[in-house]
């Protein structure tokens, strides 16, 4: 061996496989009596006694699965990877649930091409109750959504994303539940920076995060990131852009100028654009600023039912 642990060649032989694996730890495979047959296995999950409680929810959850998604912005189709979590309740007298069920349903969708629609999505869930043998089942599902943002100036092009999350249950036979939310970046300026100040105020990435509740009357072609997306974009003192050039950038430190936003200015004009949407039911608006003087976030929230008005 060298100064610096490496061997030489001609001083170094290792011992067989087998060897080396038994050296660290590896035994030979003991006298196998339990059934290999599906059949004769014990089915744990599936014994019926008193146990206590009701189960809200057990399942499987951050399975990654690559899905597509459609748009009305470019990219139009995209691919992208989608984190899974998926549940069922169980009764008091059942012991578990079945997990590979589960991912059986996943590996089903996914080899006949898994697109994050609702009409797949709802099929989704209630084929997942009858696999399971329950009355419900619920999805969550998280990804990233790109979409192409044009420079106001120069007008070049390129992606920003935004997190997306959709949540859809089944109960007795019919979906129950249609949950979306969307958190996007913006650029807010202060208000109050720009009162007090003789020149200049200070700005701020703010994340606009919006959850709304679907109703029936939604379709497929209205685009609720697209839609959901436009209500904070449009409120924000300025966007944010993937390509800027000086043109560009002396627009968009202008336009934030024109447009002072407080965190609570971003939740109220957003949730009066989602208000206008007529297939959200209800809301909630959240608007996080990451303060360029302060170590702080700054932050605000708006809840809103339209049927509790």
């Amino acid at each position: 061996m060298n100064l610096k642990g490496v061997y030489y060649m001609e001083n170094f032989k290792l011992p067989p496989k087998k060897e080396r694996l038994m050296l660290f730890g590896s035994i030979e495979p003991g006298i196998k009596t339990k059934p290999s047959e599906k059949e004769k296995m014990p089915d744990l999950q599936n014994v019926r006694e008193d146990f206590l409680f009701e189960i809200d929810a057990v399942g499987i959850t951050n399975v990654k699965m690559p899905v597509s998604i459609t748009s009305v912005l470019h990219p139009l189709t995209q691919t992208t990877i989608a984190s899974f979590t998926l549940t069922s309740t169980i009764p008091r007298d059942v012991k578990g649930t079945n997990m590979s069920r589960f991912t059986e349903q996943l590996e089903l969708y996914r080899r006949q091409g898994f697109t994050l629609d609702f009409s797949q999505l709802s099929d989704f869930v209630k084929e997942l109750a009858e696999r399971l043998g329950q009355r419900d089942a619920s999805l969550e599902v998280t990804f990233p959504w790109f979409y192409e943002q044009t420079a106001p100036a120069s007008s070049l092009a390129g992606l920003n994303h935004a997190d997306a999350k959709i949540s859809v249950s089944y109960q007795h036979g019919k979906i129950a539940e249609r949950m979306v939310e969307l958190t996007c970046a913006v650029t807010t300026l202060c208000p109050c920076s720009k009162e007090i100040s003789e020149y200049s105020a200070h700005n701020q990435r703010g994340y606009i995060k919006m959850t709304a509740l679907l109703l029936d009357e939604y379709k497929e072609s209205s685009d609720w990131k697209a839609l959901l997306l436009h209500a904070a974009e449009s409120n924000a003192s300025a966007l944010i852009y993937p390509i800027l050039k000086r043109p560009d950038e002396k627009t968009v430190t202008e336009q934030a100028y024109e447009n002072p936003r407080f965190v609570e200015d971003m939740v109220r004009l957003v949730a009066a654009d989602l208000y206008e949407i007529p297939f959200i039911q209800s809301f909630t608006v959240e608007c996080r600023n990451e303060e360029s003087i302060h170590l702080h976030d700054a932050y605000a929230s708006v809840t809103f039912n339209k049927r509790h008005k």
